[in-house]
């Protein structure tokens, strides 16, 4: 009998001995390495597999084949565990994915230099996007209807001060307007004033000039996000770093470290804790508004909560409010990061609690954050009321979970948000845990239609 048959729940590796021979070599496989140190927790806390049962909700039968290797935990089964058994991030360390490469950002190009080019469809899908010189030109003259200033001089003061009061105030409505609908129908309007608002910068004065590339940058940021939530994470960082260019270009260098808090969420929803932790740090040098230090350490908490590390997630969660409750130092145009929640560091409290296996104490203080946030903020009622229910399914509260989900579904179609569907595929998962139970037997239709993979909108940039 070979070894690989000897080890039906390992991996095999090839080694070379000094007289180039081919050895297989048994390695544990990852779920056998987390079943062992499971069982081995378990046993010096003193608890029975029956304990260890009525503390996760998760069966018996379940666990005894999580710890004989026999079936991989799931993401909420490790970290569930690991709170139980004061593990601190040990069990989580030893089921998690291997990390892939933070998606890079390309370096900043001078924006004046860009050909942006956007396709507008009546019955089918519209598109914008980077477009090379030499596309352009493939593309046909003809092809293409271009118009620019007529080059008759600068924009008079009046125009670049009316632009400015004009696109802050629709800047807020669109924000708000976002809260309500799906991005496609945003996108085309948020990225044709950012470049309206490009092109006026450049025949305006100095200080004018700033002013409009600054507000500009905000928009380009905004529809970044608004590209993330379509699913497309590639064309998100493309945004960003226009935001960070067009921020730059009129003086402003402190948008480029709050990019990195926004590659940083796109490496939490990879689940990869360690780049997570090191974008958002990276994104707290003392030169650079409070604000942005205070949102980057909240996203430096949610990458040790996915890490399991209790302390340093807390730690860096009373960093976060005492950043944020500083006076916004060194701002003058529209909030940078969520203007709809009246207490981020709370809410983010209890978004890190759910990772950190402790779905009863997160449930409850969502609870709390949510009676703060106003009826009219869909998706953020959406986007946090999933990972409420989903606290509270982990909990064992399946009723309760499956109350709380039904009222949100409605917003879920609204603003098709690949972030919330990321945590309700994981809700759907908990609940296919209860198939007979009559709440989620009436929920799991539209819940598994509304959990699909989110792949990126026709309408998105592309």
């Amino acid at each position: 009998m070979s070894v690989r048959e000897l080890v039906p729940h390992s991996f095999v590796q090839h080694r070379l001995d000094p007289d180039d021979r081919v050895w297989e070599v048994p390695v544990p496989h990852p779920s056998t390495l987390f079943g062992e140190e499971l069982r081995k927790r378990r046993l010096k806390a003193g608890l029975s597999l029956t304990d260890l049962s009525g503390l996760v909700h998760y069966s018996k039968a379940q666990l005894s084949k999580v710890e004989r290797g026999i079936k991989a935990p799931s993401r909420d089964l490790t970290r569930l565990c690991d709170a139980a058994l004061d593990a601190d991030g040990t069990l989580i360390a030893l089921s998690a994915p291997t990390a892939v490469d933070s998606p890079a950002v390309s370096a900043p190009g001078r924006v004046e230099e860009e050909n942006w080019m956007m396709q507008l469809s009546p019955d089918g899908p519209n598109s914008f996007g980077p477009v090379g010189r030499r596309e352009v030109m493939n593309a046909g003259v003809a092809s293409l209807m271009t118009w620019r200033s007529d080059g008759s001089g600068p924009a008079s003061p009046a125009a670049g001060a009316g632009m400015l009061e004009a696109s802050r105030s629709l800047f807020t409505h669109y924000r708000r307007l976002g809260q309500t609908v799906g991005p496609g129908l945003l996108l085309p309007v948020l990225i044709a004033q950012t470049h309206t608002l490009r092109e006026l910068s450049a025949q305006s004065d100095s200080a004018t000039r700033r002013r409009l590339l600054a507000l500009g940058s905000r928009y380009a940021e905004y529809v970044g996000w608004l590209v993330q939530e379509t699913g497309d994470e590639r064309a998100a960082l493309w945004w960003t770093q226009r935001a960070v260019d067009l921020a730059a270009a009129g003086g402003d260098q402190a948008l480029a470290g709050y990019a990195l808090v926004r590659r940083a969420l796109v490496t939490l929803y990879r689940e990869d804790a360690e780049q997570t932790i090191a974008l958002a740090r990276r994104a707290q040098s003392g030169v650079l508004p409070s604000r942005i230090r205070g949102l980057a350490a909240q996203r430096e908490a949610q990458g040790h909560a996915l890490a399991g590390d209790v302390g340093a997630c807390l730690r860096a969660l009373d960093r976060a409010r005492t950043l944020l409750a500083r006076r916004n130092d060194g701002a003058d145009g529209p909030v940078i990061g969520s203007m709809h929640l009246p207490d981020s560091v709370g809410m983010v409290t209890g978004w890190c609690l759910v990772d950190l296996g402790r779905p009863r104490e997160a449930g409850e203080e969502l609870d709390r954050q949510l009676t703060l946030v106003g009826p009219d903020a869909v998706r953020t009622q959406v986007r946090y009321g999933v990972r409420r229910a989903l606290a509270y399914a982990c909990a064992g509260e399946i009723d309760h979970a499956c109350a709380l989900t039904e009222p949100l579904l409605d917003g879920v179609t609204a603003v098709r948000s690949a972030t919330v569907t990321t945590d309700l595929r994981r809700l759907v998962k908990v609940l296919g845990r209860y198939p007979d139970h009559p709440p989620v037997r009436r929920l799991a239709p539209r819940l598994g239609t509304l959990s699909r993979p989110t792949t990126p909108l026709e309408e998105s940039p592309s």
